[in-house]
């Protein structure tokens, strides 16, 4: 029983010192919004049953013990570790927390068309237009390369944001190799 105990307080001191080893890592990640499919870890020092791993569900929302339902849409690793700590304040007195994120699953694009590997990409944190297309292998020999477009979505609605890849790989117009979000379909015609 000491054992389990004393592994259990070794994983926890692992996970709330592990975003401060790997730094570069923590601070890129520090302001990105938690998205659903996004996996989690969360400790509570001293806690060993407060301890483990949550998966954002499809309505951005994930449970824990003693913590009950907590909606992490567009809220930081940061932002969700001070709610865990209010709510856990209630059973456990002056609560240490740590939140951090495992694995970023939630924040997708995706690429259509005449590419060489289409599919559904993690950004991670983020993409441009160019580095998806690279990320999809390229275009084919049949690409229309100046009639490409991003989807997006917004809740005003769908809109189309032209990408001439020609006039991007000349140094012209470089604003239409905007930042991708999440969610966001590159079609190559």
């Amino acid at each position: 029983m000491r054992r389990k105990k004393a592994l259990s307080l070794i994983a926890g001191w692992i996970l709330a010192i592990g975003p401060l080893v790997c730094g570069a890592q923590a601070a890129d990640l520090e302001g990105y919004a938690i998205k659903p499919g996004d996996l989690l870890d969360i400790a509570v020092w001293g806690e060993p049953e407060l301890l483990g791993q949550v998966l954002v569900a499809p309505d951005g929302s994930f449970a824990f013990p003693l913590v009950g339902h907590v909606d992490a849409r567009g809220r930081t690793a940061a932002e969700l570790q001070q709610t865990v700590t209010e709510r856990l304040g209630a059973y456990i007195s002056a609560p240490v927390v740590t939140v951090s994120i495992a694995q970023i699953n939630g924040n997708k694009i995706y690429v259509i068309g005449q590419v060489n590997g289409p599919g559904e990409f993690v950004m991670n944190p983020a993409v441009d237009v160019l580095q998806a297309l690279s990320m999809a292998g390229g275009t084919t020999p049949f690409a229309a390369l100046d009639d490409i477009r991003v989807l997006r979505r917004s809740a005003s609605g769908q809109t189309a944001l032209p990408f001439r890849y020609s006039d991007v790989i000349r140094g012209r117009n470089l604003e239409q190799n905007i930042q991708l979000q999440a969610g966001d379909v590159v079609v190559v015609p």
